[in-house]
């Protein structure tokens, strides 16, 4: 359907860009206007993203630099962080609708961001302008927003093990909640260093963020608990992220309770699936099926001898934890079918 949204995308050479790229040329609802890049423009956008090589006749995409945006309809922001917040008044001179894939506006506390990101925030005043874009907590703010953050991977995949029994007042509030996340090497980013480089990263399981991950934050913010900490492992993996929640059940709870729960909370989410099989080798979620999806898989075991209760969620952190929940809530924000543009479902084998 032809349609006269006009999309661009600042920041669009990174894997997050690349990713949104990829996602919006097969959205049946917008076209691309201008693609920005500062140390690519000019050249192809296939040099940089080759999967997206035109086909078929298609003229091919070229980068632009920032300078050069014009108005738009919708501008997403994927730019390295620090740098949306420093020119957000001229953004929102050239579109009526953002959504900002960095973490510049996901804290709505000046003072924690400076905490967590150790530098003051630029933009103060636009930080309660900014809808954190989870859909599945913050749906009906989304589509009456204008301005809508992105949300970080590690934060996504723990808010969602974790939102369903807490809603449902399954875990102790007298003892801290932990979580740990196995994660891929795409959380890096583009820019190569010696984290990335093949040798040092072959093979390696690096505990990167033991402690202190700025993901954190979010999770408290979206979760109103301050006691989540998070600790983050890098494995051999491009994409992917799998939360391991490690808390404490009220006593007596039962598997019943948590099927109930996790009904409740996904039973009509699009993009949330329990995966809580009884036997085989994907009965609990798996990170390596959601690749390239907007899909998130929840699950948990319960040991009711000890009551530990461990939830659990993977996600594609390129995905579900940056592009394509950016996507989700475009369509959110047009008033379109949430799942325009978003029904890859994912491959096996790969």
């Amino acid at each position: 359907m032809n349609s006269s949204i006009r999309i661009s995308i600042a920041g669009a050479s990174g894997y997050g860009g690349g990713e949104l790229l990829r996602l919006l040329l097969a959205h049946p609802q917008v076209e691309i206007a201008q693609l920005s890049s500062e140390s690519k423009a000019g050249q192809y956008v296939h040099s940089v993203h080759p999967n997206l090589r035109p086909s078929g006749g298609s003229q091919p995409l070229r980068f632009t630099s920032l300078s050069e945006l014009q108005p738009c309809d919708v501008l997403f922001l994927a730019l390295p962080h620090g740098a949306a917040q420093q020119h957000i008044e001229h953004f929102a001179g050239l579109a009526r609708h953002i959504i900002d894939l960095s973490a510049d506006f996901r804290l709505s506390d000046p003072q924690i961001y400076l905490d967590r990101y150790g530098s003051a925030h630029t933009a103060p005043a636009w930080l309660d302008r900014f809808v954190y874009g989870l859909p599945e907590i913050n749906r009906q703010a989304i589509r009456n927003a204008r301005y809508v953050s992105g949300v970080g991977c590690n934060a996504t995949a723990s808010i969602l093990a974790l939102l369903p029994a807490l809603r449902a007042g399954l875990i102790r509030d007298d003892l801290p909640i932990i979580v740990d996340l196995k994660v891929g090497s795409s959380e890096g980013g583009a820019t190569p260093g010696l984290a990335s480089h093949h040798p040092e990263r072959s093979g390696a399981v690096r505990s990167f963020a033991p402690t202190g991950h700025r993901h954190e934050a979010e999770v408290h913010q979206a979760l109103a608990r301050n006691d989540i900490f998070l600790s983050v492992t890098s494995i051999e993996l491009v994409r992917g992220v799998l939360a391991t929640v490690h808390a404490w059940a009220q006593p007596g709870l039962s598997n019943k309770d948590l099927w109930r729960a996790y009904r409740s909370s996904y039973a009509a989410e699009p993009f949330v699936r329990i995966v809580h099989e009884r036997s085989g080798i994907y009965r609990h979620p798996e990170p390596k099926l959601l690749a390239g999806t907007n899909l998130a898989d929840v699950g948990w075991e319960v040991d009711p001898a000890s009551g530990r209760l461990v939830l659990l969620a993977a996600i594609d952190n390129l995905g579900k934890g940056a592009a394509g929940t950016a996507v989700q809530c475009l369509n959110l924000m047009m008033g379109w079918d949430e799942r325009a543009g978003l029904g890859f479902a994912g491959l096996h084998p790969i």
